[in-house]
């Protein structure tokens, strides 16, 4: 059985889905391994490296396809909305893809993998039970954006993170604010502490308090009646209206104390919340810089433009987009990993076992015998 590595054809997207490293342990799984010619380029992975470990390169996509059994993507059709489709002409009956697919919100692309007949896996939806930690993509990705996001604030502050003693006299720490202490917050937090900065932090879910300061941040109590606010797999849930009003009216003097807002709310498959609004941008200091992580959920700042830093009142609002893909090399090692770990469940002695009594390879199952897999959003 032959598991295929395909090159990303998502605009901007340096990753890759598997890099050398990893190639021994799907051999030794039983499977042949055929890569895409420099598909792990952009990454910092040439093909000679792929090689060296026992890969074969694929003379073209269609050589890919053709052969693979499996295929590897980092974005797959829904992930890559417009290129993606591309693919679809490629792929054969029963065949194996895995990546992410944006399954909860691109519904009519994932229905076109169905009428394909291929058996889709979408990383996004890997439970969060112990077992299943070492195959968590989005934990991994998610710890590449934090600390990314950290670095996008220090370059655009026109001042420095940590408290200095010169010559000249003391420069004061610059003040961070994290808004959400999932696994992106929590490494933003620890970036930022680790740079010299004063953090601060705040989560609807009250028992992250321990982990916020446990990496040296504080945990702001904004004093909300929560309902609960976690979901059983781990996520923030979706809170009312009502609530999130209450929330930015108590958050606004949080704000405008800090040089440095670090949002990282996200609910997974829907529109991020609205947390840091206009106005509480125009509250804060000339100079201060807002980091939108959600800005491709549309954005937790009211005046984030994904894709873009928006300047309001001497106040600089970034929008990225697609961070793991600015540090594609170790990106693609976490993610990697995560997938060798994922395709140890699903092959035994180079066999495809599909256990659908698995929790695993149930919840990440989107689509099998030409049907979509439906789940509760």
């Amino acid at each position: 059985m032959t598991v295929g590595i395909v090159k990303e054809t998502f605009p901007g997207e340096k990753r890759v889905a598997m890099i050398p490293a990893n190639i021994p342990q799907l051999i030794k799984l039983g499977l042949d391994v055929l890569i895409e010619k420099d598909a792990g380029k952009a990454a910092g992975y040439p093909d000679s490296t792929y090689e060296a470990k026992g890969a074969k390169v694929a003379a073209d996509r269609n050589e890919l396809f053709s052969s693979a059994e499996i295929i590897l993507y980092v974005r797959g059709l829904g992930a890559n909305p417009e290129a993606g489709k591309s693919d679809l002409e490629l792929m054969k009956d029963g065949q194996v893809l895995v990546g992410m697919f944006e399954p909860l919100s691109e519904h009519d692309s994932i229905k076109m993998l169905a009428e394909k007949g291929v058996t889709a896996f979408s990383m996004e939806l890997m439970p969060r039970i112990t077992r299943a930690q070492s195959m968590d993509i989005l934990s991994s990705m998610a710890t590449v954006a934090g600390y990314r996001a950290v670095l996008l604030a220090a370059e655009a502050l026109p001042r420095m993170f940590p408290m200095m003693m010169t010559a000249a006299g003391t420069i004061v720490p610059a003040h961070v604010f994290v808004v959400g202490a999932g696994v992106a917050g929590l490494q933003a937090i620890a970036s930022a502490k680790r740079m010299g900065a004063v953090v601060q932090a705040y989560d609807v879910r009250p028992v992250v308090k321990e982990q916020v300061e446990s990496l040296g941040g504080k945990f702001v109590e904004l004093e909300l009646e929560t309902e609960d606010a976690e979901t059983k797999g781990g996520y923030a849930k979706e809170m009312g209206e009502e609530f999130l009003k209450k929330q930015r009216e108590m958050m606004t003097r949080v704000v405008a104390e800090n040089d440095v807002v670090i949002t990282t709310a996200a609910i997974p498959g829907k529109k991020a919340p609205i947390l840091v609004t206009a106005d509480m941008v125009r509250g804060m200091k000339p100079g201060s810089v807002v980091v939108d992580l959600a800005a491709e959920r549309g954005g937790n700042c009211e005046l984030t433009k994904a894709g873009e830093t928006v300047v309001e009142n001497d106040v600089r609002i970034l929008g990225p987009v697609n961070m793991p893909a600015d540090v594609p090399y170790h990106a693609s090692q976490m993610y990697s990993k995560n997938l060798t770990n994922f395709l140890s469940l699903l092959v035994k002695e180079g066999n495809l076992q599909l256990d659908s009594d698995d929790e695993i390879i149930r919840a990440t199952m989107i689509t099998r015998d030409g049907n979509v897999i439906s789940r509760e959003n």
